[in-house]
């Protein structure tokens, strides 16, 4: 099996980078209407909170460039609120455990 772009995701998560810019912009923008920019985790990753078939979602979701416009890729998670609420109310625990980690 191939290791198709985990290279990227690793280096992504190195502690070289600038810190995540905070950014709120309206979905006018985007092509999606219903999409609102949040921040730039890295050069090709975004945060945002969209809704889909009726749903709001935290979209985590790398980015590329297609005929000069970015474009969202296949690569990233979209959490449902439920999902979102879990993986907040285990941020500390996340934060002590990385806090141990080097980058």
């Amino acid at each position: 099996m191939s290791k198709r772009g985990k290279k990227s995701d690793d280096e992504a998560l190195s502690g070289g980078e600038e810190p995540p810019k905070k950014v709120l912009k309206s979905g006018k923008d985007s092509d999606d209407p219903d999409s609102v920019f949040i921040c730039e985790l890295s050069k090709n990753r975004k945060v945002s909170v969209r809704n889909w078939q009726g749903k709001t979602m935290v979209d985590i979701r790398e980015f590329y460039l297609k005929d000069g416009k970015e474009v969202p890729g296949k690569k990233g998670i979209s959490l449902l609120m439920d999902q979102w609420k879990i993986l907040r109310e285990h941020a500390d625990e996340i934060d002590k455990l990385m806090s141990g980690v080097e980058t």
